[in-house]
């Protein structure tokens, strides 16, 4: 089932959140889509992968990563 999950991820500028497209990018078709709001530091994945492994994905960019919940 596809799913939006929201995460905050420590992202400062717009190389933080080109870094947390690069890492989601390379999932390929398991990712539908990719929202960030850098203002707000969240990070909104549409997805049917588990919420654990959208948020271990994007630790890869090194940044503080917390999963908020499932977008309604």
């Amino acid at each position: 089932m596809t799913a939006v999950h929201e995460f905050k991820v420590e992202m400062t500028c717009t190389g933080c959140s080109g870094a947390v497209e690069r890492v989601l990018g390379k999932l390929k078709e398991k990712v539908e889509k990719v929202e960030i709001d850098l203002d707000n530091k969240k990070v909104f994945v549409t997805s049917a992968l588990s919420a654990d492994d959208l948020l271990e994905t994007i630790k890869k960019t090194g940044k503080e990563t917390s999963y908020i919940g499932v977008k309604q």
